[in-house]
């Protein structure tokens, strides 16, 4: 079995006068869930797409699989799920209708068929409401429903893209947690598009950030913090005043100063002994709760991204 289950190079596609994805090149391991990540216009689903060869790329390569999607797009689609803008569901059916469509278009013998539909409904807490019409629920349980769709004839790659969007806080949250217990029970690889970088933090073992065509990085989440963001320290307490702000922000290993209500963010330059920092701000009045040292958050290393190539 390959070690990789995406391979882009060069990967390339022009609409008209527009450049929707820009000499891509990047590899996707098998069995992670991965990350594609950029703004709304940044490429995203032009590239879920040409990964399913519904587009053909104007310039570069691509391999989902080991197989050549100009060439054997069957083939990839056969072996992959997606999910993309619209869950193709048949809302005047019902939920367990609905998957035994689909396992019967994906060919699946009756009862590896019926297994696997009460299986992945049960996981997802869905089994008990198998009866009812789709169009009754609401969209985040649609949206669970069309994760178990794609997941149904066993694809070793999964596809999707924004599963979470449109959705309120706590179905998004429902989605993200079937989505990452069926991905570990599964043992799939899982190629992710979103925005969403608290989902991205969460869920992806390796990420890319995408805009406007161009890859800008990509790697785990950790290493892209510790290349892109600077290190930092996080303070709790009180004293926090004008003058003491300015004494630290003086300092040569201080490059930043910001003050939120009680806390006290000092972004380093590089990874500096914090002690003396911490002994000015005592000496100078300011009573310390505590201490957090720690990395820039995905979605800061995200917007710095998206700054640096604007």
């Amino acid at each position: 079995m390959t070690t990789t289950a995406i391979r882009l190079d060069q990967l390339t596609r022009n609409f008209a006068s527009v450049r929707a994805v820009d000499h891509v090149s990047l590899d996707v391991p098998t069995g992670i869930i991965f990350g594609f990540l950029g703004p709304n216009g940044a490429g995203k689903t032009t590239t879920i797409n040409l990964l399913l060869g519904l587009l053909e790329p104007t310039e570069g390569h691509i391999e989902v699989l080991g197989f050549d999607t100009r060439t054997q797009a069957d083939e990839v689609r056969s072996r992959t799920g997606a999910l993309l803008e619209h869950t193709g569901l048949y809302e005047q059916m019902s939920a367990e209708d609905n998957l035994e469509f689909y396992g019967r278009i994906n060919r699946m013998p009756v009862a590896d068929r019926s297994a696997r539909i009460k299986e992945l409904l049960m996981r997802i807490g869905l089994w008990d409401r198998r009866k009812e019409r789709v169009g009754k629920w609401s969209k985040g349980m649609r949206q669970k429903l069309a994760l178990a769709r794609a997941m149904l004839h066993r694809p070793p790659l999964l596809l999707l893209d924004e599963p979470t969007a449109g959705l309120d806080v706590m179905a998004a949250n429902e989605v993200r947690n079937d989505l990452a217990t069926l991905a570990a029970r599964e043992g799939i690889t899982i190629f992710l598009t979103t925005h969403n970088m608290a989902e991205a933090e969460k869920l992806c073992a390796e990420v890319a950030v995408i805009r406007s065509g161009k890859l800008l990085g990509v790697g785990q989440p950790d290493r892209l913090r510790a290349q892109t963001g600077s290190p930092r320290v996080e303070i709790v307490g009180r004293g926090f005043d004008d003058p003491v702000v300015k004494a630290l922000q003086a300092q040569p290993q201080v490059a930043s100063v910001v003050t939120q209500n009680h806390h006290l963010i000092i972004n380093l330059r590089g990874d500096v002994d914090i002690a003396p920092l911490i002994s000015q701000l005592v000496g100078a009045g300011a009573q310390i709760e505590e201490v957090r040292r720690n990395q820039a958050s995905l979605e800061e290393v995200f917007v710095k991204l998206m700054e640096e190539e604007r």
